[in-house]
C-alpha cells in the first residue's frame, strides 16, 4: 500500500477517485455528501483507528451503525488502502481479517468473506488495482494479484495471479476480454478502468464469450 496522509486530504482523495472513475459523478460536493461508498470508508476508517487502539467495543458499534445507514458492513479489523471506491455498494461485506489495497474499485453485493470460524487469517487479501465484479464471492484466506479482475458474481476460493481475470462459479483464470467482449461500461475493464466505454463507431468484432461473465 502506499504512504499514509493526513485524514482531509484522504477524504478530497476520495472524493477525487469517484470523480476520475464514475462518469456519472456529480459535483464533488454531492459525492461527499451522497455517495454511501464513500461514506462507508470514511466511517470504517474511524472504526480501524478505534480497534487498533484496544476500543474495540467503540469500533464495532461504529462499524454496525455504518452498516445500517450505508448498506455496507466492513469489519473494523479489514485494512482498506487509498483510493479504494466502493461503487453502489449495498450489500458489500468485508471481514475482520482481509486487507484490500490502493485504488482497487469494488462494486454492490460483493463478500469478501471467510470458509472457517478458526480464529487467524481468515479472509482475502486484494492487491492494488483490482477490480471486483457485481455480486463477486471472494472466500478465505487466498490472494488477489494487483492488476487482476474478479468477474460478475464470479466465487473466487483460489489465489488469482497478477493481471489475471477469474470468472464463473467456481472461478476459473481467463485472459482479458477484449473491447468487444467487454460490450457495457461495468464490463469494461482491459483498459484498468470499469467505466471505459468502447467506441460506438467502431466496426464490429466476433465476440468469443458474452460480456455478461465479465464485471
Amino acid at each position: 500500500m502506499a504512504s499514509q496522509i493526513g485524514p482531509i486530504a484522504r477524504a478530497i482523495e476520495d472524493v477525487r477517485t469517484v470523480q476520475r472513475r464514475d462518469p456519472a459523478a456529480p459535483a464533488w460536493w454531492v459525492i461527499a455528501g451522497s455517495y454511501q461508498g464513500v461514506h462507508a470508508v470514511w466511517y470504517h476508517r474511524v472504526a480501524h483507528w478505534l480497534w487498533g487502539r484496544g476500543f474495540r467495543s467503540y469500533a464495532r458499534l461504529m462499524s454496525q451503525y455504518a452498516r445500517r445507514v450505508t448498506g455496507i458492513e466492513i469489519h473494523p479489523g479489514a485494512q482498506l488502502g487509498r483510493r479504494v471506491f466502493i461503487d453502489h455498494g449495498s450489500g458489500v461485506v468485508i471481514g475482520e481479517t482481509a486487507v484490500v489495497g490502493d485504488d482497487v474499485l469494488m462494486f454492490n453485493g460483493i463478500n469478501l468473506g471467510g470458509t472457517t470460524m478458526s480464529p487467524g487469517k481468515r479472509h482475502p487479501t486484494i492487491g492494488d488495482r483490482v477490480v471486483i465484479g457485481a455480486g463477486a464471492k471472494v472466500l478465505g484466506p487466498l490472494r488477489v494479484g494487483p492488476d487482476a479482475r474478479i468477474g460478475a458474481n464470479a466465487v473466487v476460493v483460489k489465489d488469482v495471479p497478477d493481471g489475471a481475470t477469474a470468472v464463473g462459479i467456481p472461478a476459473v483464470i481467463r485472459n482479458h476480454p477484449g473491447p468487444t467482449e467487454a460490450s457495457t461500461a461495468a464490463s469494461a475493464v482491459d483498459s484498468g478502468d470499469s467505466h471505459r466505454h468502447p467506441d460506438p463507431d467502431a466496426p464490429p468484432e466476433p465476440i468469443r464469450e458474452p460480456a455478461m461473465y465479465y464485471i
